[in-house]
């Protein structure tokens, strides 16, 4: 199948081809025909795959097909869980929609929010949103979504995850019921399908791929190693195999500083992307990686969706996720598009339940492998290591007070949501 037998306009099918695809991806192929019929969708399929073309495409054709007004009220709202994945997803609508008349945007916190508050009155069709910021500015009368007519949530279970259902109840609130509304992630829990039974009406759903599951073009492979030598085994094997880019995942913001120190005491060029990072730091480290100046980027799970890397060849767990299906969303930022990857893992016991627990969830039993030198302690407990709480987070689910967002943020952002489950709450608060 070509693009150009799914329906799509001439202007569409220009863009396309300017950037050089001709192929829809599985997910593509089903996904794009049942939007341009106007349906609502829930839809699965691996991350890399695809899925922002999915819904990109056939709502730019929508649109540009309805006649336009001479003030342009938003007509879709594209929702995303981060920042990275806001800008993401807002670069893709701005090239698809080169060769058609029609004006989009994108807002997310930890920045000036007056130039975007300049961009909305000019007037958009397409708004692309973190859920926070968008809330603050509705509150300050700057955007209205009652013209909306395509919702989309992407990475809905992300967003669940990291604590946005009140805010999407409230978002959904403001927007006219008869709608399309498109749902689009990686996996699909029951809390998802949950929601989508309360916003999909009569949803048609499309799965590329079992949920879960790992690109194939991915190699997986652990290395056991004892817990106080991880350090000198990721830059022996970074230096060893004379890797220019490398994604490595922490599970703390604070791991993933003290980690890229280490790096740069070694001679590898890193730095570190997380939560309490400013949009600003964020972005510098994310360019330097693309280009070339950064040879390691050092993550927290905030970096697991939403990050777009063409070609990565490498990405490395440093400690493995306690959540497994975090596992399949930091993998899958290499292998995209069908091109081949290789992820690591570094084990020490105290993660041996997490491996257990990814392996059952993948399916596969990854293969193991020890570096001389850097074998595991025998002695050690394959006990999950107890984490100190901070800053009253909850459990063994935290994701180490990632939620707890940066500085940046409006305080009345926080204050104005219930206090509820502070380890499931604000990862990036996507302010």
């Amino acid at each position: 199948m070509q693009f150009n037998s799914l329906g799509l306009s001439q202007a569409l099918l220009k863009a396309i081809s300017k950037k050089g695809y001709t192929t829809p991806s599985p997910i593509q192929q089903k996904a794009i025909p049942h939007i341009l019929q106007g349906k609502d969708v829930l839809a699965s399929a691996q991350t890399g795959t695809g899925k922002t073309a999915g819904f990109t495409l056939p709502l730019l054709h929508i649109l540009s097909e309805n006649p336009k007004e001479k003030y342009r009220p938003i007509r879709a709202l594209i929702l995303t869980p981060t920042r990275e994945l806001a800008a993401q997803v807002y670069a893709n609508v701005r090239e698809y929609s080169e060769f058609l008349e029609l004006r989009s945007a994108v807002i997310f916190g930890g920045v000036n929010q007056n130039p975007q508050v300049a961009t909305i009155r000019q007037g958009v069709d397409i708004l692309v949103a973190t859920p926070g910021r968008l809330l603050d500015l509705i509150n300050q009368n700057h955007i209205s979504l009652k013209r909306v007519e395509i919702l989309v949530l992407d990475e809905a279970d992300r967003m669940l995850d990291m604590g946005f259902l009140r805010d999407i109840e409230r978002v959904i609130k403001m927007m006219p019921a008869k709608r399309q509304n498109l749902m689009f992630s990686a996996t699909f829990s029951p809390d998802i399908k949950k929601l989508a039974h309360g916003i999909l009406s009569n949803p048609v759903q499309v799965e590329a791929t079992p949920e879960n599951t790992t690109v194939d073009a991915i190699t997986q492979k652990v290395y056991r190693v004892a817990k106080g030598l991880k350090t000198d085994l990721i830059i022996k094997l970074i230096s060893d195999g004379n890797w220019k880019q490398v994604l490595v995942f922490t599970r703390t913001k604070h791991g993933a500083n003290k980690l890229c120190e280490k790096m740069a005491k070694a001679g590898i060029k890193a730095a570190a992307i997380h939560g309490n990072k400013s949009q600003g730091a964020r972005t510098k480290a994310l360019g330097g990686f693309k280009n070339g100046s950064v040879s390691v980027l050092v993550a927290t799970d905030i970096a697991a969706r939403g990050l777009d890397i063409p070609l990565l060849p490498h990405v490395i767990n440093f400690e493995l996720p306690n959540i497994s299906e975090d596992y399949v969303h930091r993998i899958g930022r290499t292998g995209r598009a069908g091109a081949s990857g290789e992820a690591l893992s570094l084990v020490s016991a105290d993660e041996t339940v997490y491996l257990r627990d990814i392996e059952k969830l993948v399916g596969i039993k990854i293969p193991v492998e020890i570096v001389e030198g850097f074998e595991p302690d025998p002695n050690a407990s394959t006990q999950p290591e107890k984490r100190q709480q901070r800053g009253g987070g909850g459990g063994n689910r935290s994701r180490n007070n990632e939620r707890s967002a940066n500085s940046n943020t409006k305080k009345n952002d926080s204050s104005r949501r219930p206090k509820r489950n502070n380890d499931r709450r604000r990862n990036d608060r996507s302010n």
